[in-house]
C-alpha cells in the first residue's frame, strides 16, 4: 500500500468507522457466537501472498463483527464505560503514524513533554494538591499507564521498596527476605481484585479490610486490623483506598483513612478507576477530599472522560519513590539531558520500556470538549442513572442495593438469588441490553450502568420496560 492507496482506503476506514458508530444501535449489543467461533471462519496459516483489501473488509464484517460485544452502543449497561469520542479516535491514528517508543525524552521530545503537561492539567481539573503536579519543578507528577491495575501494581512495587530500604536502614541485619514474608497490603472487601492481585505479584500478603454498611472501608476497621498485625509481627506498608467500587460505586471515607496511612507510615494509594472522571465537577469535588494524604493517586479517563482505551493517569506526590524503585540506565537509553532536571524519563515510572504517543489522545479531547463538554457528557450520564433508580422504586418487586452517587445503580427483585439469576439469564438470552451482576453481602445484585456516550433517556426507559416485562414473565411462571 502506497501513500496514494493509503489516502483512498483511509477515507473509506473513516467512513466506515462513522457508518459503524452512527447505526451501532442496530446491532445486537451482545453476540450470539459460543466458544471458538472464529477459527472456522478463516485460514489455519498466513497467506504467502498478499490478499486484496476489499476482501479484508469483507471479513470484517463477516468474521470479526459476529463476535463483538459492542461497548458504544446505547443498550450496553455492563462493567463501567469505555471513552470513545472522535477527537481521541484522530489523535490515535495520528499516534499510528508517528509511531515514537517513548521510553525517554530524546526518543521523542513531544511525548514526553506534552504527557506531563496533560497530567498537570488534568491534575488542576481535578483541584489536586500541587505536590502531585510537575508543573513549579515539584518532588510530584503524573504519568499515563495501561490501566489502573498497572497503576496499583506499580504504587505497591514502590511502596514495598520504600518500606525494605527503610527497615534496613532502622533495623541493621535485618535481610530483604526476612522483611518480604512479613510485608502486608490492605484494601477494603469491595477494592477491585486488581488490588489482591498485586499483592500476589509483588510477593506480599494482602489482607481485606470488612466494609461497612455502606460498603466503605473505615478508619476503625483498618486501625484494628493493622494492630492486630503489628502484635503478630507482621509488618503493615500499604493501604489502596477506593473511590469508585466496581461493585456499586460506595466509596472509601478517604479523610478517615489517611490520617492512619500517614501516622503509620502506610504507603496509601487512590484508585478512583471509574469515578475519577467525575471529580471535575464541582458538585462532585468533594467525594475526592482527603487525596492530600494520598502517596498515589489514580483513575482512568478511558472509562469516563471521551479518553480512548488505554489512558490511565496517576499521580505520585514524591517521584523518586516511583523511579528510586524501577531506575536502571544502561548506556543505549541514556541521552545528554537526562540530568538537566527538566524532563521526566518515563520508563523509570512504568512497567513496560516502551510506550505510544497517549497523551495526544488527552490533547485533543481536552480541547475539542473543554471542561464544560467533560462536565456535560459526566452530568448527563449522572442523571440519566438517577433516571433509572426512579423507574426502579416505582416498581414496588424491585429494590435498590446500594446508594446511587454517578452513573451506577445496583438493583434486584425481591426475592432469593436464584430468582434473580434467573431474571439476568433471561436478559442475557434476550440480547436487547447487555448487563453484568455482583455480589453485595451475600446476595446476588443486577448493576446498570449508563455506558455509551450516546445514550438518551429513551434507551434507558426502553430498557428498563424490557426488564420488567421479563421480570413479569419470569415471576408468572414462578407461580405456575
Amino acid at each position: 500500500m502506497d501513500a496514494t492507496e493509503f489516502r483512498r482506503r483511509g477515507r473509506e476506514m473513516v467512513d466506515y468507522i462513522a457508518d459503524y458508530i452512527e447505526g451501532i444501535e442496530g446491532r445486537q449489543v451482545y453476540p450470539d457466537v459460543e466458544p471458538g467461533y472464529l477459527r472456522p471462519l478463516i485460514p489455519s496459516c498466513a497467506p504467502q501472498e498478499p490478499d486484496a483489501y476489499e476482501d479484508i473488509m469483507k471479513d470484517v464484517e463477516k468474521v470479526i463483527m459476529p463476535g463483538v460485544t459492542h461497548w458504544h452502543s446505547p443498550r450496553f449497561f455492563a462493567y463501567f464505560p469505555t471513552g470513545s469520542s472522535y477527537p481521541a479516535m484522530l489523535a490515535d491514528m495520528l499516534c499510528g503514524a508517528i509511531g515514537c517508543i517513548g521510553f525517554s525524552w530524546a526518543s521523542s521530545p513531544a511525548c514526553t513533554e506534552l504527557e506531563t503537561v496533560m497530567l498537570d492539567w488534568l491534575g488542576k481539573m481535578l483541584q489536586l494538591p500541587e505536590a502531585f503536579l510537575a508543573e513549579k519543578a515539584g518532588s510530584g507528577g503524573g504519568v499515563i499507564q495501561g490501566s489502573a491495575s498497572e497503576a496499583t501494581l506499580m504504587a505497591l512495587l514502590a511502596a514495598r521498596s520504600r518500606a525494605t530500604r527503610h527497615l534496613q536502614a532502622t533495623r541493621p541485619g535485618l535481610t530483604e527476605a526476612a522483611i518480604m514474608e512479613k510485608l502486608v497490603a490492605y484494601g477494603s472487601d469491595q477494592a477491585h481484585c486488581s488490588v489482591e492481585r498485586a499483592a500476589l505479584i509483588g510477593g506480599v500478603k494482602f489482607k481485606a479490610i470488612p466494609s461497612d454498611g455502606k460498603f466503605a472501608m473505615r478508619a476503625s476497621a483498618l486501625q484494628e486490623v493493622l494492630e492486630r498485625d503489628k502484635a503478630a509481627g507482621l509488618i503493615p506498608f500499604f493501604v489502596v483506598a477506593t473511590l469508585g467500587t466496581t461493585s456499586c460505586c460506595s466509596f472509601d471515607r478517604l479523610s478517615e483513612v489517611g490520617p492512619v496511612c500517614n501516622r503509620e507510615d502506610l504507603w496509601l494509594h487512590v484508585d478512583a478507576a471509574y469515578a475519577g472522571s467525575a471529580f471535575i465537577c464541582p458538585e462532585f469535588r468533594h467525594l475526592l477530599n482527603g487525596v492530600e494524604f494520598a502517596d498515589s493517586f489514580n483513575f482512568n479517563p478511558h472509562k469516563w472522560l471521551l479518553v480512548n482505551f488505554d489512558c490511565s493517569a496517576m499521580w505520585v506526590k514524591k517521584r523518586v519513590d516511583l523511579t528510586g524503585a524501577f531506575k536502571l540506565d544502561p548506556v543505549y537509553l541514556q541521552h545528554s539531558h537526562q540530568d538537566s532536571g527538566l524532563i521526566t524519563d518515563y520508563r523509570h515510572w512504568q512497567l513496560p520500556l516502551g510506550r505510544r504517543f497517549r497523551s495526544l489522545k488527552m490533547w485533543f479531547v481536552f480541547r475539542m470538549y473543554g471542561v464544560k463538554g467533560l462536565q456535560a457528557h459526566i452530568r448527563k450520564h449522572v442523571q440519566l442513572a438517577h433516571e433509572f433508580e426512579s423507574l426502579v422504586r416505582q416498581d414496588p418487586r424491585f429494590e435498590v442495593c446500594a446508594e446511587v452517587t454517578l452513573g451506577l445503580v445496583c438493583f434486584r427483585l425481591k426475592g432469593s438469588n436464584k430468582l434473580n439469576e434467573d431474571l439476568l439469564d433471561r436478559i442475557s438470552s434476550a440480547k436487547k441490553i447487555h448487563l453484568v451482576p455482583c455480589h453485595l453481602r451475600g446476595r446476588f445484585v443486577l448493576r446498570f450502568a449508563i455506558c455509551a456516550r450516546t445514550v438518551e433517556p429513551a434507551h434507558v426507559q426502553q430498557a428498563w420496560a424490557h426488564i420488567q416485562t421479563l421480570a413479569s414473565a419470569l415471576l408468572e411462571a414462578a407461580q405456575e
